[in-house]
């Protein structure tokens, strides 16, 4: 890829990944050269899936609907990443109000320190409630399928192949 080739990084848990984030996902892919998905490692967080298979679902859900999208795995600073594959700009998803505060001050500090923009997409409407930590929770509840309309279809079958006590292991800090 040349100089002038706009390379956005979407970085986050994706624990799992959801329509939301898959919104997201969607619109950005036009407006840039190559989007990349960088599934990162958070020693703070409990996940449900490991980063290998969340990488290896992220793929498969991406395959066919978004040609300019590659998935990838990384652990450490997002800005040391993003400089590492090139990219020009983070992407950053807001649901919120809330989700605007907390990400005005990772984008000033992003700028700050690795001197890269963020650009922000807002997600539909309908996905503004979303978030992985309630998906978990209604997972570990049982009631996997109410899950249809905020997960993609792959995510609500590898839930269902888990056990109730995997599901909570990955709550237990709420």
């Amino acid at each position: 890829m040349n100089k002038t080739t706009k390379i956005a990084l979407f970085p986050g848990t994706f624990d799992p990944i959801t329509n939301g984030h898959m919104d997201v996902i969607q619109r950005a892919d036009p407006l840039f050269d190559k989007l990349i998905i960088a599934v990162g490692h958070n020693p703070d967080k409990n996940v449900v899936f490991p980063q290998d298979q969340r990488v290896e679902m992220i793929q498969e859900i991406v395959a066919e609907s978004c040609p300019n999208v590659e998935v990838q795995s990384f652990k450490g600073l997002t800005v040391d990443f993003a400089r590492q594959v090139g990219a020009t700009v983070i992407l950053r998803g807001l649901r919120n109000v809330t989700d605007l505060h907390h990400e005005f001050q990772l984008a000033l500090t992003n700028r700050a320190v690795g001197d890269i923009e963020t650009v922000f997409i807002m997600s539909g409407e309908n996905f503004g409630f979303t978030s992985s930590s309630l998906i978990k929770q209604i997972a570990a509840g049982g009631k996997i399928d109410r899950l249809l309309p905020l997960l993609p279809k792959l995510v609500i079958d590898k839930l269902k192949e888990m056990t109730k006590e995997q599901l909570l292991s990955s709550i237990e800090h709420f």
